[in-house]
C-alpha cells in the first residue's frame, strides 16, 4: 500500500561548485575546468599560494619606496652621518683657520726699489711698517708696524728675515705652500756681498705678498 507519504521525492540537483581563481576552462573536464597545476617539488600548499605575492616586478616596489637594505633611510632623507656641505671644509682649507680682518695693498715692486733708491733707504722704514701693519690687521698676529720700525732701526738685517717669515705664514694658515720663508731672506744677508741678493729677497717676498693680496680679490694698488 502506498500512501502520499510512501512516494519518493527526487533530490534536487547539486550546483557544481565555484572554479578556482586560477583553473582554467577545459573541455571534458568536470564542471567545465580543469584542477590547477601541482606545486613545484620542494613547495608546499602554502608556499605555492605565496609565491605568486613574492615574486613583485621591479616596478611595483619602487626605486625610493623602501631602502637598499638594513638600516637605510627612506628616500629624501640622507644618510646617518651626512653633514651637507655646510659641514665639509672649503676646498684648499684642509680645516685651518682662515683669516677674517681686513686686507691688505698691493704695492708694485719696481716703484718700490725705486723709492728706495731716491730716498737713500729711508722709504724701506715706511715699506716695513706699512707692510706688518696690513698683515697684523688682517690676521691679528705678528709684529705690527711699530714694532717692525724699531727693529729696522735697531737691529736693520732681522727685518727681511721677519718679513719674508710673516708672509710666508699668510699662506701657511690656510694650508697652502709658503712660497718664502725666513730662509728667503738669506739672500739680503749674507747675499749682499754678491749686490743682486737683497733685489732677489725683496722681489720675491714683495711679489709673494701682492699675490696673496690678489687670491683674496684685492686689486687695488699703492705707493703708501
Amino acid at each position: 500500500m502506498t500512501g502520499p507519504d510512501s512516494t519518493q521525492r527526487t533530490p534536487s540537483p547539486v550546483p557544481p561548485p565555484p572554479p578556482p581563481e586560477d583553473a582554467q576552462p577545459a573541455e571534458g573536464a568536470p564542471y567545465g575546468y580543469s584542477p590547477p597545476p601541482p606545486p613545484p617539488p620542494g613547495y608546499g600548499p602554502a608556499d605555492y599560494g605565496r609565491a605568486g605575492q613574492d615574486q613583485q616586478g621591479y616596478g611595483q616596489q619602487g626605486y625610493g619606496q623602501q631602502g637598499y637594505g638594513p638600516g637605510y633611510p627612506p628616500q629624501g632623507y640622507p644618510p646617518q652621518g651626512y653633514q651637507g656641505y655646510a659641514g665639509q671644509p672649503m676646498p684648499g682649507s684642509f680645516g685651518h683657520v682662515q683669516p677674517s680682518g681686513p686686507p691688505g695693498r698691493i704695492r708694485p715692486t719696481g716703484m718700490i726699489i725705486l723709492l728706495f733708491f731716491v730716498t737713500l733707504g729711508i722709504w724701506s722704514f715706511v715699506y716695513y711698517f706699512q707692510t706688518h701693519e696690513e698683515m697684523k690687521r688682517h690676521t691679528g698676529e705678528g709684529l705690527g708696524g711699530v714694532l717692525a720700525v724699531v727693529i729696522a732701526i735697531i737691529f736693520g738685517l732681522l727685518n727681511p728675515f721677519l718679513l719674508s717669515n710673516e708672509v710666508g705664514q699668510l699662506y701657511e694658515r690656510r694650508g697652502q705652500e709658503k712660497p718664502v720663508s725666513a730662509l728667503t731672506a738669506l739672500w739680503f744677508f749674507p747675499g749682499i756681498f754678491i749686490l743682486v741678493g737683497p733685489f732677489i729677497w725683496f722681489i720675491r717676498t714683495n711679489n709673494a705678498l701682492n699675490e696673496y693680496w690678489e687670491s683674496i680679490g684685492v686689486r687695488e694698488t699703492t705707493l703708501v
